[in-house]
């Protein structure tokens, strides 16, 4: 399902850039280009290319005359999104590129994202890319790298694989990705002769806006003269005398005759005046100039783990704010990435366990395929960044929401299916998109069907929606199960009911839900409002202090202030001070009145301005969790509040592993709608010593170190930085740790303290932005959630990996509904299925980061897949089922834990066994296209190895027994027994 903005853009310039470009390559044996995004190129060849395109398609391939780049989905963002959704698109692209040709992308050209990860040089090392391509980094770094020729090294992005994934990095000179523009013996753009497309209809009369003067005799010396002192210019930054010199821009190429027209009249005359001009020019592809590169055999710098974030283009331009823009889509595409993330293996398992099932598989794959769409697309560095107008945020959101949709329609299906539930009476709707029922009549019974998507017994609360307080809750076997019912936060007329689950890895269990029988009612929460605080008044007063307990935190509140005070961890006995303030960062508008914030750009006026003047404070109190209700307003009469925390701890009863519910301090916050030109944030500031070090994610992989830097302008928005997953501070003894949800932007700009930016709203009267229709103008009210992890930093580190992958993939419910005369009890084969099943489950350490039926037709064996295109028998007809793509990651770092860092050995075929009986595994890349053992990518010269010539993958054994080193993601396809 692809939106009406697609299809203007298909309209206006993609299907133009590829019919017209493959009709100018075919003319012409010289003629090369790149395409870099799948998106657009796979809507061209579904929708709009003959078959005749698609031939010559093939053929330029061959010749290596057209050359896929990258080949994901999209170019993915570096700074906001999870490692598994990057993944997930590149193996998306990367996937169609090899069924539809055999082709696999070799390097990468990642020169728009707003400044680079150190994650992604691992990922592209590991898909089996030579070398990597990036452009956007700081300004005053790039000028210090272009002085010194050090725009080119080979990067070890991660300190734990280092040398094993490494990769050859070129970064762009200051002229970025774009031909240069300017003309000096003309004032219209240069080298642009097809003008800028415009939407999304072409001008009647051809001429585009910018159009460059076309190439003739009297001025082809001039523009020579131009290219080559650009060229040499450009020489001089770089080591070897192969200067990488990109033609084209956003946007260009719709009209591809008057480009390559032109350019070949200045090539060949470039090339025919070549002693007088000292250089030779060729048409290239990325593998052409990164060939010439290593055929130098020099010898190069190693750079380490340290990113490229955040990223300035100018003093006053830190493009810091992206990483909270568009809260709302950064939640959703979380979680439509969590949904899929559950449906992918609860698909898989129902294939393999249930060959007789009734579900269509292929129509079951149509489903995920689409949320797989919908969830690589928004991973684009105007996506999941909110740096995209509204109608095209729109776009993404509805994508999003199908995709939800279709998958929730088949993970009920598949639990209709198996329990069939025809027989049993039971009518199962379909999921609702809160994780909560519909709150039903009080006189029918809710099930509810929770599905573990991780690979680790879990234990934790899931919250639904109910009519009334007095309910009962039943697992399979009729026990009562422990539940805490409470007045909903969001609406008046319901109340909230948290059943406590226990559920072991990619297993789900039913509960049912009844109105109160007398004896085995959840548990009531109950209320105690404290008067509204006037914040300004409160330190004349004695301090009155009360605390909130559970088994692992006593978290005390100041009743003068409805502020909290501090925090206890129980096990070390350590007090730290903490204190939580929501302010205001107020930001110009105006760009004659200095520098703005936009989508992009995060440019404060002056240090952040407290918002609230009164708070109050509600407890709800109950047997299994405490919930800290606190309201803030702007001053101490006013009606409504814009913003709110909820703070949730929990109290876990005897015989639950309650280790990790007991660890979390669960917070919500409610903010919004803002004023204009406000960026809200909420500041924790703590006793710890911290010496204003931050340290927060690269991607939810690896963690980076951030010292507070004092530069001349901007300093407070320089210091912010994205959290994908996770951000910490912490001194000598004592940890804070911070688990989101969905990205944010994080800054320490104190000692002891960490503020994370929660939403922006923007407007201003640039006029870019006006006319693309990007001031930001988002008036929704976020709800965020955090998990806060105070502790020791052991205990922290045996916590937050497998914490922050429980709030990423949180319980999956689905609901359904028994009528009042029609409650048959469950058959006893069925009760027994479901709960004794045999789980899922891997170490504390490693991660199941994949478990999929990717439902390729292509042959595993390069050779044959090659053949039956060449010879036109790719296979029709229905996907591979039989072939499950598995990925397993070790989470932890090289010494970063005395256990949790150790190798560990996986037998797959015992990890698995529970699903059938495994006959064959193959070891994969990243994205599966290739056979590790095959898979020879180039080695680099550096000091640290001045010899060997190509990378050799990992060791395989011939059993099924894998270790998977520190940091190590290895991808595997494992084919099961047809039933």
């Amino acid at each position: 399902m692809q939106s009406k903005i697609n299809q203007e853009s298909m309209h206006a310039y993609a299907a133009n850039v590829y019919t017209t470009v493959i009709e100018e390559l075919v003319k012409g044996k010289q003629r090369k280009f790149i395409a870099v995004e799948q998106e657009f190129f796979r809507l061209w060849w579904d929708m709009v290319a003959t078959d005749t395109q698609k031939q010559q398609v093939h053929q330029l391939l061959q010749e290596g005359r057209l050359e896929f780049v990258i080949g994901g989905q999209v170019m993915h963002d570096e700074a906001v999104t999870l490692i598994d959704d990057q993944i997930l698109q590149l193996t998306e692209g990367h996937g169609f590129l090899y069924e539809t040709f055999g082709f696999r992308p070799q390097f990468s050209w990642h020169v728009d994202p707003f400044g680079a990860s150190a994650t992604t040089p691992t990922l592209f090392a590991l898909a089996g890319f030579n070398a990597h391509l990036i452009s956007r980094i700081d300004y005053d770094l790039k000028a210090d790298m272009q002085k010194n020729k050090k725009l080119q090294f080979v990067w070890q992005g991660s300190p734990s694989l280092s040398a094993r994934q490494e990769i050859f990095t070129h970064v762009m000179d200051q002229y970025s990705y774009c031909t240069p523009s300017q003309l000096p013996f003309s004032n219209r753009s240069g080298f642009f002769w097809n003008g800028f497309a415009t939407f999304p209809d072409p001008p009647k009369d051809g001429v585009y806006p910018n159009m460059s003067l076309p190439v003739t005799d009297a001025n082809l010396h001039l523009y020579a003269q131009t290219m080559v002192a650009n060229i040499k210019q450009r020489a001089a930054w770089f080591r070897t005398g192969d200067v990488l010199w990109p033609w084209g821009c956003d946007k260009q190429f719709f009209n591809a005759s008057v480009q390559y027209s032109n350019m070949d009249l200045l090539v060949d005359y470039i090339n025919k005046h070549s002693a007088e001009f000292g250089v030779t020019v060729q048409y290239a592809t990325v593998s052409d100039y990164f060939q010439a590169v290593y055929s130098r055999n020099l010898t190069w710098e190693i750079r380490d783990s340290q990113d490229f974030l955040p990223y300035s283009t100018e003093p006053f331009q830190a493009w810091t704010g992206f990483y909270t823009s568009r809260s709302t889509l950064k939640g959703v595409a979380r979680r439509a990435s969590s949904l899929l993330y559950a449906g992918e293996s609860f698909f898989t398992q129902y294939v393999q366990k249930h060959p007789e099932g009734s579900i269509c598989k292929c129509k079951a794959l149509k489903q995920l395929q689409s949320l797989r769409w919908a969830v690589s697309e928004v991973q684009h560095h105007d996506g999941i960044t909110g740096t995209e107008s509204p109608k095209v945020k729109d776009m993404y959101m509805n994508n999003l929401m199908y995709g939800m949709l279709n998958v929730k329609k088949l993970m009920a299906s598949i639990i209709f299916d198996i329990n069939n539930a025809k027989k049993n009476g039971e009518v199962y709707s379909s999921v609702y998109t809160k994780d909560s029922g519909e709150p039903g009549a009080a006189d029918v019974d809710l099930y509810v069907v929770v599905y573990n998507p991780l690979a680790w017994n879990i234990t934790t609360f899931v919250t639904v929606s109910v009519s009334s307080e007095a309910m009962s809750v039943y697992d399979e076997l009729g026990r009562s199960v422990p539940a805490q019912v409470q007045s909903s936060v969001e609406s008046q007329s319901t109340y909230d009911l948290y059943i406590l689950v226990e559920i072991s890895g990619l297993s789900y269990r039913k509960y049912s839900i009844k109105p109160l029988d007398g004896q085995q009612a959840a548990f009531v929460g109950s209320s105690v409002k404290y008067k509204r605080r006037d914040l300004a008044r409160a330190g004349q007063q004695r301090q009155q202090l009360f605390p909130v307990v559970n088994s692992c935190y006593q978290i005390v509140f100041d009743q003068n202030t409805n502020l909290m005070h501090s925090i206890t961890d129980r096990e070390t006995n350590q007090t730290v001070q903490f204190t939580q303030e929501f302010l205001e960062y107020h930001v110009n508008g105006d760009t004659k009145k200095g520098p703005i914030s936009d989508n992009y750009l995060f440019a404060p006026n002056t240090s952040a301005v407290p918002v609230s003047k009164a708070v109050v404070l509600e407890v709800m109190s109950g047997s299994l969790m405490t919930e800290i209700r606190q309201y803030f307003y702007s001053n101490n009469t006013s009606q409504d509040y814009i913003y709110a925390v909820y703070t949730r701890l929990y109290s876990v009863p005897e015989g639950y592993d309650g280790k990790l519910l007991c660890r979390r301090i669960e917070q919500e916050y409610s903010v919004g709608p803002l004023e204009f030109n406000r960026e809200a944030i909420l500041r924790t500031s703590t006793s710890l010593n911290t010496k204003q070090v931050l340290y927060t994610d690269n991607n939810g992989y690896q963690m980076q170190k951030r010292p507070f830097k004092a530069y001349v302008n901007n300093t407070v928005a320089r210091n912010y930085y994205p959290m994908v997953q996770t951000a910490y501070i912490e001194d000598d003894s004592t940890r804070l740790m911070l688990l989101a949800e969905r990205a944010h932007g994080v800054s320490s700009q104190g000692n002891g303290q960490v503020e994370v930016m929660l939403h922006r709203r923007l407007w201003n009267n640039l006029e870019w932005d006006l006319n693309n229709n990007l001031t930001l103008n988002d008036s929704s009210v976020v709800r965020p959630v955090i998990w806060l992890i105070l502790g020791s930093k052991g205990v922290t580190n045996t916590l937050y990996r497998t914490s922050g992958l429980a709030l990423e993939h949180r319980p999956v419910v689905m609901f359904g509904a028994l009528s009042g005369e029609d409650k048959p009890k469950l058959p006893r084969q069925l009760q027994q299925n479901s709960v004794h099943d045999l789980p899922v489950t891997v170490p504390p350490n490693l991660h199941l980061q994949t478990l999929s039926i990717p439902g390729w037709r292509y042959s595993s064996n390069h050779a044959e897949q090659v053949h039956s295109i060449h010879m036109g028998e790719q296979k029709q007809g229905d996907p591979d089922f039989s072939r499950v793509l598995l990925r397993i990651r070790h989470l932890y770092e090289v010494g970063e834990d005395p256990v949790l860092s150790q190798p560990v050995v996986v037998d797959l075929k015992s990890l698995l066994k529970g699903l059938g009986s495994v006959v064959a595994v193959e070891e994969r890349s990243l994205t599966g296209t290739w056979d590790v053992n095959t898979l020879e990518r180039w080695k680099w010269k550096t000091a640290q190895y001045p010899g060997k010539r190509f990378f050799n993958s990992t060791e395989t054994s011939e059993d099924f027994t894998v270790t998977v080193q520190p940091k190590e993601i290895r991808t595997f396809f494992v084919y099961f027994q047809v039933q």
